[in-house]
């Protein structure tokens, strides 16, 4: 039968979070200043205009429930919604924002869109939902193309910015206008995402502050007996109290082996689990942080103590590498040296290291075995689990980290073949990780910004050590 927590299930969710305290203060960071948009928009436009750009068109399209397809217009205009923006390169011409063809119920503040001057509501057209004729973007992209004839910019050299959502928009805006030349220009605003700002950082720190609490919380309530749904949401309600944006961001995994990475099924909580929380996305303000970090309830096996002191010595390599000047490739390999003095791995290089989501050798696809593995919740809601996962030894990719910001976004790699240098500003997430089949898992990470004499730990408020329940 599935398991009950407690007749009283609301009394019961009460009390998880009674008497906790986090460790620290969190520190609220206010919006950006609408003069660090303009500084954007400068550097936008100059680009654009000493690429022969007459005018940059950007895209972010709904997916999911109230989530956009990227960040371009919460980078450029604090816009949260799906939209077009139109940016003229010609500093005397008005910012144009045509949105509201999703059907989503999301209305500022937040997000009153910065610098633009008209907003035009397109409306979510089609039969089913309308009884109307036409298509989203279509009328989108007739509209678009009004207002650039509007602006005498029909005929022009268009840079395009958006993602693979934005393909139907750019057709329609193509047939609307035959004359005009299109480019994508996603450079223009990616390459502005490498290097954050002083203000940007501290959005990224007080996300990270975020995580920290929200993993005190999930760490205050663990006990055998509690299901993988309570430790989530203790820690979904932590970080959203405190200003956190989303809470569908982040995976949690529980076995005797470390090695799940999920979501919450309902798990109950046993002697020997091991509990990953594996924080890919807490957003404060537009800007997310990265960590991960685990949880051992009672003891563990000879291996995975190993595999996790495997992992705690690689974050401390790499750890030590960071300054400005520093290769991104330097720092990986100075974590996984550590993986291969106890005989882990053999190289550090990426295109040479197993990984769980490799494919056969030759670029086939690899069979996942078939095995039946014993899930006692699981089980108890009438399925069973009969694939091993991961299929394969290693980390989970063959790189130490990446970098962090605003979703959706560009992003490097911290990896082999990362031979840029790290420089005063940059911000990424450095997960040591190694996983097992059916024996032993870790996952660990902190993230940092690189200052001018080395970095800040972000994250550095709960231990990277997994936190033993006894």
């Amino acid at each position: 039968m599935l398991h009950k927590p407690s007749k009283d299930l609301a009394g019961r969710y009460r009390n998880l979070l009674d008497g906790f305290q986090p460790s620290f203060d969190f520190e609220p960071v206010p919006p950006l200043p609408v003069e660090e948009y303009e500084d954007r928009l400068r550097r936008i436009r100059q680009e654009a205009s000493s690429a022969g750009y007459d005018v940059l068109v950007i895209h972010s399209d709904v997916i999911g429930w109230y989530h956009t397809s990227n960040s371009y217009l919460r980078y450029v205009c604090d816009w949260m919604r799906e939209g077009v923006l139109i940016i003229p390169t010609d500093v005397n011409e008005p910012l144009t924002l045509l949105s509201f063809f999703g059907s989503s119920v999301l209305l500022p503040p937040a997000g009153e869109p910065l610098l633009v001057k008209d907003i035009w509501q397109i409306a979510p057209w089609g039969r089913e939902y309308l009884d109307r004729p036409g298509s989203a973007s279509e009328k989108t992209g007739q509209a678009c193309a009004k207002c650039l004839q509007d602006l005498k910019l029909d005929r022009s050299q268009i840079g395009l910015i958006g993602d693979r959502s934005s393909e139907p928009y750019w057709d329609a805006l193509k047939e609307e206008l035959p004359k005009s030349r299109f480019e994508k220009a996603n450079g223009i605003v990616d390459r502005m995402q490498r290097v954050r700002s002083k203000r940007e950082v501290a959005m990224v720190r007080a996300a990270s502050q975020l995580i920290s609490i929200g993993y005190e919380a999930a760490c205050h309530v663990t006990k055998p007996g509690v299901t993988d749904h309570e430790i989530y949401a203790a820690f979904t309600h932590a970080q959203l109290s405190l200003g956190g944006e989303t809470g569908d961001g982040y995976q949690i995994g529980i076995n005797e082996y470390g090695t799940h990475c999920g979501k919450p099924f309902g798990h109950v909580v046993r002697h020997g689990d091991l509990i990953n929380l594996y924080v890919s996305n807490v957003t404060y303000r537009g800007y997310y942080a990265q960590t991960a970090r685990m949880i051992a309830v009672g003891s563990l096996t000879e291996r995975q103590e190993e595999v996790i002191e495997t992992c705690l010595d690689g974050m401390r390599r790499a750890e030590a590498i960071i300054r400005p000047g520093a290769l991104a490739r330097d720092v990986n390999n100075a974590a996984f040296s550590a993986y291969i003095e106890r005989g882990f791995l053999t190289s550090p290089e990426a295109r040479e290291m197993p990984f769980n989501w490799q494919a056969m050798p030759d670029g086939s696809p690899r069979l996942i075995p078939r095995q039946y593995v014993p899930s006692p919740s699981w089980e108890e809601q009438g399925r069973k689990l009969m694939h091993v996962y991961p299929a394969t030894h290693g980390p989970h990719n063959p790189n130490l980290g990446h970098s962090v910001g605003m979703p959706k976004m560009a992003n490097y790699n911290i990896s082999s073949n990362n031979y840029g240098e790290l420089e005063e500003g940059m911000v990424f997430v450095l997960h040591a990780q190694w996983l097992e089949p059916l024996s032993a898992g870790c996952n660990i990470g902190d993230c940092y910004t690189v200052t001018a004499d080395g970095y800040e730990n972000l994250s550095h408020h709960t231990p990277l050590e997994p936190y033993r329940v006894r």
